[in-house]
């Protein structure tokens, strides 16, 4: 680890990127801190169940000596896929993905399990809670990052970890995503056997991809018994700003749902009528696919914050965590003479595999907003 030898590195954003990270390089024995915006580990709700990958995810789970952990963690039988028209026909079901080769095993498990088991393998107080990142400056040879609160740190290297809106990125770069054509709103239901018992049943523990007129409709239960939907059409832009709907009004967000997923089956509506107050429009960005920059010696990112894409191949989680992997690998190998040319080595590769995963998932988002969704889908999981 010559090239990271008693320097302090800092990564901003806990999500599982970060945290990966984090526990790579603290194997090596690194000065590490995570800079967490939330105020707890407990502060929020998590999103979606996750699928990890077998060379992505569950790689990098693996090289960092977790997957006892993650084993007692996941869901077996959660990564049940149906696919279904808009009439709640079900189409195709793939469930053989846990009893198959093992590089199609793609294991589910929820964020909040993977966060913990991640947050346990770090040393205490390696995550520092909410310091929401505001500024960086270069004092001397280090990095000097401000937080919200006023509070500062001092570090060597900084790792932006901190998603699709980083704050650290524009330091390394000013290119910007472009907008995918498609807006997702989010919604979720608690108690789904009770509150949505026809949903309930048609999603057997698994996830439910449901198509038609050129529109998604994406429901994946939880572990806790609870289950998320996601929307998703074609919209302008700025819709999700322009359309005067109030998404914490769950009437206003029904009549939406219905003037717009129009002759979809009533069972869909379970969802809508029997939601958490609070949905979140989210318009879906990439970034270009021949991005480029000029590394830096102590500056460098990961996951969304350096390769933000839609969510459409399941992608975005394995992404981040095989390039936490590879940037911890790249920053304790003493192969490299100092970090610049470490980063440099991370950030060539990352790119490459990012634009082809982007590409794949650009081409994966427009076809399953098409006429041909359905046997798209189909013809990738049979």
């Amino acid at each position: 680890m010559s090239t990271i030898k008693n320097k302090k590195i800092a990564i901003v954003g806990g999500g599982p990127g970060g945290l990966t990270l984090a526990r790579i390089l603290q194997m090596k024995d690194a000065d590490v801190k995570v800079y967490e915006r939330d105020p707890g580990k407990d502060a929020r709700a998590q999103g979606a169940t996750l699928d990890l990958h077998y060379d992505s995810g569950l790689r990098a789970l693996r090289e960092a000596g977790l997957m006892d952990a993650f084993k007692a963690n996941y869901r077996p039988g959660a990564d049940r896929l149906s696919i279904v028209d808009k009439h709640a026909n079900v189409l195709m079901e793939d469930d053989e993905k846990e009893t198959g080769a093992q590089e199609r095993f793609r294991p589910e498990i929820d964020r909040g399990p993977l966060k913990k088991i991640l947050l346990d393998s770090l040393h205490p107080d390696t995550v520092i809670w909410n310091s929401h990142f505001t500024s960086l400056t270069r004092v001397d040879d280090a990095c000097l990052l401000t937080f919200q609160d006023g509070s500062t740190a001092i570090a060597d290297i900084v790792i932006a970890a901190d998603g699709a809106n980083s704050k650290i990125r524009p330091y390394i770069t000013p290119i910007k995503p472009f907008y995918s054509g498609i807006t997702i709103v989010e919604g979720a239901v608690y108690n789904s056997v009770v509150a949505s018992p026809n949903i309930h049943r048609l999603l057997k523990n698994g996830k439910l991809f449901v198509m038609g007129d050129d529109k998604t409709l994406i429901v994946s239960s939880k572990g806790d018994g609870s289950l998320v939907f996601y929307t998703g059409c074609k919209t302008e832009e700025s819709w999700s700003r322009d359309c005067g709907i109030n998404f914490s009004d769950k009437a206003a967000v029904f009549n939406w749902f219905k003037s717009t997923f129009t002759d979809w089956n009533n069972i869909w509506d379970e969802l809508f009528e029997n939601a958490s107050s609070h949905f979140i429009p989210r318009p879906q960005f990439c970034m270009p696919l021949d991005q480029t920059w000029n590394a830096l010696p102590d500056l460098t990112m990961l996951g969304d914050a350096a390769h933000l894409m839609p969510p459409y191949a399941g992608e975005g989680v394995n992404m981040a965590m095989l390039d936490a992997l590879e940037l911890g690998l790249c920053l304790t190998d003493d192969g490299f003479p100092d970090t610049h040319t470490a980063i440099a080595a991370y950030e060539q590769q990352m790119r490459t595999r990012a634009s082809a995963t982007a590409a794949m998932t650009l081409e994966s988002t427009a076809a399953l907003h098409s006429s041909d969704a359905i046997p798209f889908l189909m013809q990738i999981v049979s």
